[in-house]
């Protein structure tokens, strides 16, 4: 019988994670976590999008050196924990799968969100040209990020645990199907990997090797934590955000794929363009189906995803030309069952830009199903 061409809506399993659909919904930052923990509101709002195959949560800081972002939730105190227990239980009961994103921002910060007032950290003292966001009398407000000191490299372990210590609180206390480690659009690992962000001279700078030797080692530490099979990892070749920047992103990234496939990973994935931008940047070209390969090649068994501005027709494609995932984002703020309304031919519903980050139920939990609207 004729080989039968795989659908966005087939099951499909990833490591240890067996997915009801190859649609993610992609992490989304909505800055509704004061103090730094979930709220009830948290729950009932991943809990309304349990259809996707898979949710990815919202970026979460591995500590509080790693926040860059007013009302950003947490995964290294008690009740943070505490909180994100509700939120798991909750998306299980509704049938669910859902992994916590690991998160360091690195230089993307501000004095004001650092232990003591302190200068964020980088790979080097390098200011990202960028902008984060404070909350001013609970309005958000965009600053620039402030000038950043460079990590010295007796450091570097301890901020290594702190992604085992987040990883263990989530699969282990906090319920997470699993976690995937932040690892693009210009925060600490993709800024280690870049050489616009890295002039370091000691054995985390300078070649490729060695400026993939901190990513490699969270791998390593945390893949050993939890397994491999829980543990996913987000890649941005050569997305300009967050000031990131490498002249030579082909061969970089391709040795990180390989080195990525020796580790059991559930699943690997890739912004392919400008997060949030165009898909093909003329200035910045990159084989993205070259980069599949290597990893393939490599014996890399991890299902592949990719994310970036698809529609429904163009992450069908994906899937027949090779990904076994696809993760939309902003199209899951005003549409919490867009499975559904993409099985259907559903027109999908807008979002209201100004309710994205900051604020309560508006713009966050009050979107309607198709069948309610």
């Amino acid at each position: 019988m004729p080989h039968r061409t795989a659908t966005l809506f087939d099951p499909v399993h990833a490591g240890d994670l067996t997915l009801a659909n190859r649609i993610v919904m992609a992490p989304l930052t909505r800055n509704r976590a004061p103090d730094a923990t979930p709220t009830a509101l948290t729950a009932q709002y991943y809990t309304q999008r349990a259809s996707a195959g898979l949710i990815i949560t919202e970026a979460t800081a591995i500590s509080q050196q790693a926040q860059g972002y007013a009302d950003v939730p947490g995964l290294y105190a008690e009740e943070q924990v505490e909180a994100w227990k509700d939120v798991t239980r909750s998306v299980h009961a509704a049938g669910g799968k859902i992994v916590c994103q690991l998160w360091h921002v690195g230089r993307v910060s501000h004095t004001s969100l650092q232990p003591h007032g302190d200068a964020p950290v980088a790979p080097s003292a390098i200011t990202a040209k960028t902008k984060t966001v404070l909350l001013k009398d609970g309005v958000p407000v965009f600053v620039d990020t402030s000038e950043p000191r460079a990590l010295q490299t007796y450091e570097l372990p301890d901020i290594v645990h702190t992604y085992v210590a987040a990883a263990r609180n989530a699969v282990q206390t906090a319920g997470f199907d699993g976690v995937e480690i932040h690892a693009a659009n210009g925060y600490l690992l993709d800024q280690f990997l870049k050489s616009g962000s890295n002039q370091r001279r000691d054995d985390f700078g300078g070649s490729i090797e060695n400026r993939a030797r901190f990513l490699l080692e969270v791998v390593q530490a945390v893949t050993s934590a939890v397994g491999g099979g829980k543990v996913g990892i987000r890649l941005s070749p050569v997305t300009p955000a967050n000031d990131a920047f490498d002249p030579d992103p082909q061969p970089l990234f391709d040795y990180v794929v390989r080195q990525l496939a020796a580790f059991g990973l559930a699943y690997v994935h890739i912004i392919e363009g400008a997060t949030g931008g165009p898909r093909e940047l003329p200035d910045r070209p990159f084989d993205y189906t070259g980069l599949r390969r290597a990893y393939r090649a490599a014996a890399g068994k991890g299902a592949w995803m990719v994310n970036n501005g698809l529609d429904k027709a163009l992450a069908q494609t994906a899937i027949t030309e090779g990904a076994d995932l696809v993760a939309f984002g902003r199209a899951f703020i005003a549409n919490p069952d867009l499975v559904e309304r993409l099985r259907k031919g559903k027109a999908l519903a807008e979002s209201d830009k100004t309710t994205w980050y900051g604020g309560g139920a508006k713009g966050y939990t009050d979107y309607p199903s198709f069948k309610g609207a």
